[in-house]
């Protein structure tokens, strides 16, 4: 098995592994979780290393294996960002879906239909399209935000690490505290058997939710929306070139003379500043994005928010936030 950075399990059935292997799920390798900004001169994200849809993909695959043993869970949940386009939620900055962030989604089933290596490991495993190209259905692979699921279980855990808010040994702690438990309507969620590493969890996702809406991250999404919309208009790019890999889109917008400047422009990125009006700014832009949040159940004890008081504070003053300040080159 590849190895991750963090070891979300040892035990991995074969059948995953094969799924893993296919085509159309090694294409994330090529796809990054930090949409686009990676490539951007802001030290947040210079410095963060890499972090790819593939290595978040097979840890939520490995997270859900855990939780609940079930191959037909654990392989919605590898799969469940197989369609995922090149920079990932800028795609949904093009299609102006700033708040929900959820047109990136569509085309899971046809992806997965598409690709023969897949269907097979998929038959060989007993396993169905139907079975596999839903992960919503799955609470513990996916759930309604605050609650904690696999998939943001995942990426919260990788960006703690990359973005080095804390260390492997902190986080395998925080991992081994984990169990599934029932919600408040019954639903099976991954929660904390105690409060202490679900507070610590909790406001580590909030630091990792601030940097996700963050006046650069928004601004480079942005940006590179402007990019690609560009080379999109002007045949540079077409939206199936969308669903390859990164590497094959910069290649093309390095090399055509209609995207050449933005996306070196774009590259260059480095400060951004905060202003009341654009007036004088170098190239303002207003943007709002989806704000993520996690308040995690702690087993018989209710939501951290519920327990802490001081996390709830926290929360509640960062969803209140406003985003209605100009961001531009600093």
């Amino acid at each position: 098995m590849d190895a991750l950075r963090f070891p979300y399990s040892t035990d991995c059935p074969e059948a995953l592994l094969r799924c893993a292997a296919a085509p159309s799920v090694q294409r994330l390798r090529q796809v990054g979780m930090n949409c686009g900004c990676e490539y951007t001169d802001f030290p947040v994200f210079r410095r963060s290393g890499a972090y790819h849809r593939y290595e978040h993909s097979l840890g939520v695959g490995l997270i859900v294996w855990h939780m609940t043993g079930d191959l037909r869970q654990a392989a919605a949940g590898l799969l469940h960002d197989i369609a995922t386009p090149v920079f990932a939620h800028v795609i949904d900055f093009v299609r102006g879906d700033y708040l929900a962030q959820e047109a990136t989604e569509a085309g899971t089933a046809a992806r997965i239909a598409g690709d023969d290596r897949l269907m097979a490991a998929l038959a060989d495993a007993g396993l169905t399209l139907d079975d596999v190209a839903d992960y919503h259905r799955y609470p513990v692979a996916d759930n309604d935000s605050p609650r904690l699921s696999a998939d943001r279980l995942e990426y919260t855990l990788g960006n703690i690490l990359h973005y080095g808010f804390d260390t492997e040994e902190t986080v395998a702690a925080l991992y081994a505290d984990l169990c599934v438990a029932e919600a408040e309507d019954g639903q099976p969620e991954i929660c904390f058997a105690h409060p202490e590493p679900a507070l610590r969890f909790a406001e580590l996702a909030l630091r990792c939710a601030r940097l996700y809406v963050s006046p650069e991250d928004r601004y480079a999404m942005q940006r590179l929306a402007e990019v690609v919309a560009g080379a999109l208009e002007a045949g540079v790019l077409t939206e199936d070139m969308l669903g390859r890999t990164e590497p094959d889109v910069i290649r093309r917008l390095e090399t055509h003379a209609e995207t050449a400047g933005p996306w070196a422009a774009y590259r260059r990125l480095r400060a951004v500043r905060l202003t009341d009006a654009p007036d004088g700014c170098v190239m303002p832009r207003r943007v709002p994005a989806k704000k993520r949040r996690i308040d995690p159940l702690i087993r018989g004890m209710g939501r951290v928010s519920a327990v802490f008081p001081r996390f709830r504070e926290a929360l509640e003053a960062f969803l209140a936030e406003p985003q209605t300040q100009w961001i531009s080159e600093a």
